[in-house]
């Protein structure tokens, strides 16, 4: 019995379809455009009449000494060399003549042989026709244009179909962005490397006599709002040579070989202007991982565009004179293949600027504003540690905002100091949101954070404490380091902890109970100790091990925790109940601290509900201690030894908010 073959499934081969028919109204459209020019030839005036007679001067002064002229309209010229007359006969017939300018007489006698003599004033001649054809005509004209717009428009869209492979790429060349190096505060290191790279293009002859060779890629990594691409637009600015700008999300598309396509015309046109630089702005929506075997989920598309990315980059047809610039906040998930050296020779760190960075990047967003002279911005970046160059320039135009609103042009400190309150913690409401009893018990809260801060040698000062209820939080205590940190001692973190549970110890001393006030509270210093037990090594039952939670390096972990531990059960056990324990003591150390100065707290608590807002001078007075201050020497601050790096899930908070948030759940 022979086999007959099965024709392929209905969804393999897509069943060809005629386009739709046009609409049988637009079949009528001519037809209609034709009969209304008839109408209208019929219509207007001056179209449709009977040709009359052409008569020279001769025939004209004969038919007149005849009486055969019924009426005469005498119609000088523009001119005034020539005068016309038409009219009818008295057989019916119209006639038209030229006689010379002086015809006083002519008319006269015509007058007086009967006939009806009229004067009319020079007309526009070949205007008024053309007119007259053109409102014959606009039917017609109407539907030729409405038919040509939809031939246009599907052609356009033919033509879009057509030029999907083109890479959408905005050519700074002749028009370059007005950012320079100048107005890129701070990152000197990144600077350097990046204008390296665009000296090599513009002076290839200095680098080839010593045998180097340009690299191939520059990779701008770093958390969000630290100016990566500012720095790439400050790269077209300064640079001399094409530059290419592109997203990575613009490659790939609806349809199947379009990043792959885009790829090739990018690097194509980039090759006809070399020497030029390329910028792919986000390009881990391109640059990501490739599937391994057995993976469930797949995305040729964006791997087939990886795919031709690695081998313009480099590959069997070398390129030159063409430098990749990229940016991105997600270095983890780039495949290796495209780290290595060869595609990007170099990564450029771009972290969060420091204190003498955020001064300089404040000083440069605060070009067009005036400022008082209590405003001083080393005082305003210190009070913003942790802030991106983004999050700086929010500042000031909050700080302006704030301004206005108070019918001023000069910005103040307190303007900032609202403005940055504003921007952590939410929009400031006013005191009569609280009951009295709430009220004076976010008064002791906040004053039990504010007190257990005072006494700690190693936590950060007290910057201020206010009942005042913004965002979410009805009330807040800042912490404002002296200097920026970049590793954090077991003394330094146990304090914190026990500054974060100092709220909660207050309740307890002074109400006997505690709140809802500790939820952030509790829920940040329990994040803290796990980190402290797990990451950290810093537990003795447990020992010097380390099980980091993983995430992002810049954009925080975020996300669901690990599928599975990397530890036995019993191991989790032990961490539990050294976490318990680490806050237990951290708790204990607060309330004995606040037992020991219940008459301190008392006094706080007076202030509070008396100003509602107290600035941390005053705290320190309260506790008979001087406030800190700004040693020279510690400004300057030197690199940590033996090559040893903060952890990256250990940032702080900017201003240490601690919220009584009443977030009550039932």
């Amino acid at each position: 019995m022979s086999r007959q073959p099965n024709s392929s499934p209905p969804g393999d081969k897509p069943v060809k379809t005629a386009p739709p028919p046009p609409p049988a109204w637009r079949h009528w459209l001519w037809p209609i455009a034709l009969l209304a020019t008839l109408v209208l030839f019929y219509l207007l005036p001056g179209i449709n009449v009977s040709q009359p007679v052409s008569l020279n001067y001769s025939q004209f002064i004969s038919y007149a000494n005849g009486g055969r002229i019924k009426t005469a309209e005498f119609e000088s010229s523009s001119s005034g060399s020539n005068t016309t007359v038409t009219g009818e006969l008295t057989s019916g017939k119209s006639y038209t003549t030229v006689t010379p300018p002086s015809s006083t007489n002519l008319a006269a006698q015509l007058s007086k042989d009967g006939a009806k003599v009229t004067y009319l004033p020079p007309s526009s001649g070949l205007g008024s026709i053309i007119l007259y054809f053109l409102i014959l005509f606009l039917p017609l004209i109407i539907v030729f244009y409405w038919f040509s717009r939809m031939a246009r428009r599907g052609a356009g869209g033919l033509q879009g179909v057509l030029g999907v492979g083109r890479a959408r790429a905005k050519v700074f060349d002749s028009e370059r962005p007005t950012t320079k190096f100048s107005d890129v505060a701070g990152y000197d290191g990144a600077k350097a490397e990046i204008a390296e790279v665009i000296d090599f293009l513009r002076n290839p002859d200095r680098y080839r006599r010593a045998g180097a060779m340009a690299p191939r890629g520059v990779l701008m990594i770093g958390p969000p709002g630290t100016g990566k691409t500012l720095l790439a637009r400050a790269v077209a600015g300064e640079a001399s040579v094409p530059f290419f700008s592109v997203a990575g999300s613009s490659f790939v598309e609806m349809f199947v070989g379009v990043g792959a396509a885009r790829v090739r015309d990018l690097f194509a046109e980039a090759r006809k202007a070399a020497p030029a630089i390329i910028f792919v702005d986000e390009i881990d929506a391109i640059g990501q991982r490739r599937a391994g075997t057995g993976a469930v989920v797949a995305n040729d598309e964006r791997e087939q565009t990886l795919n031709q990315l690695l081998s313009e980059m480099d590959g069997f047809d070398m390129t030159e004179g063409i430098v990749v610039l990229a940016a991105t906040n997600r270095p983890e998930v780039l495949d290796p293949a495209l780290l290595r050296p060869g595609r990007f020779d170099r990564q450029v760190t771009i972290p969060l600027p420091t204190l003498a960075e955020r001064t300089a990047i404040l000083a440069v967003h605060c070009r067009d504003k005036k400022l008082g002279p209590d405003v001083d911005l080393s005082v305003v970046a210190r009070g913003t540690p942790g802030f991106s160059g983004a999050d700086l320039a929010n500042l000031a135009n909050e700080a302006a905002i704030v301004a206005v609103r108070a019918n001023r042009d000069v910005l103040s400190a307190e303007d900032f100091d609202a403005a940055r309150d504003r921007i952590l913690l939410g929009r400031r409401e006013g005191s009569n949101v609280l009951l009295p009893e709430e009220k004076n018990a976010v008064a002791i809260h906040e004053s039990g954070h504010a007190l257990v801060a005072a006494l700690s040698d190693r936590a950060d000062p007290v910057a201020k404490v206010t009942i005042l209820p913004a965002g979410q939080a009805l009330g807040v205590t800042e912490q404002l380091p002296l200097v920026e940190r970049h590793l954090y001692g077991e003394d330094y973190l146990n304090q914190t902890l026990a500054v974060r549970l100092g709220g909660r110890a207050a309740e307890l001393v002074e109400l006997g109970q505690g709140s809802t006030g500790a939820a952030n509270d509790l829920a940040s210093a329990t994040d803290l100790a796990i980190k402290m037990v797990r990451e950290f090594g810093l537990s003795p039952a447990l020992g010097p091990v380390g099980y980091p939670e993983g995430g992002s390096v810049f954009l925080g972990g975020g996300g669901a925790g690990l599928s599975s531990r990397p530890f036995a059960e019993a191991t989790q056990a032990t961490v539990d109940s050294e976490v318990a324990r680490l806050l237990r003591e951290a708790e204990q150390h607060a309330i004995d601290l606040i037992t020991a100065h219940r008459a301190e707290l008392a006094k706080l608590v007076s202030l509070l509900l008396e100003k509602e807002t107290v600035d941390g001078s005053a705290v320190y007075q309260i506790v008979g201690k001087p406030a800190p201050e700004h040693r020279p020497e510690e400004l300057v601050l030197a690199p940590a030894a033996h090559s040893a790096t903060a952890p990256a899930d250990t940032t702080l908070p900017a201003a240490d908010a601690r919220a009584a948030d009443a977030a009550a759940e039932g």
